[in-house]
């Protein structure tokens, strides 16, 4: 009997590595798309200056 051939879409290290490298490089083309680490920065600040904001705010009301 003749033995099948081997299928040519068969995973093997080399695919399977380059496969997660692609996954990796979508994760990380969606995570800028998305504003990355920057956005987050901003975020932070916004939140600092909207709590400084709030206690000077209470500060500055007379206690009734």
């Amino acid at each position: 009997m003749t033995d099948p051939k081997p299928s040519p879409f068969k995973l093997n290290r080399t695919r399977l590595f380059l496969l997660a490298m692609g996954v990796l490089v979508v994760l990380i083309a969606i995570s800028t798309a998305m504003g990355g680490l920057s956005s987050y920065q901003q975020l932070k600040e916004a939140a600092n200056e909207a709590r400084a904001e709030a206690a000077a705010t209470s500060a500055e009301a007379p206690a009734e």
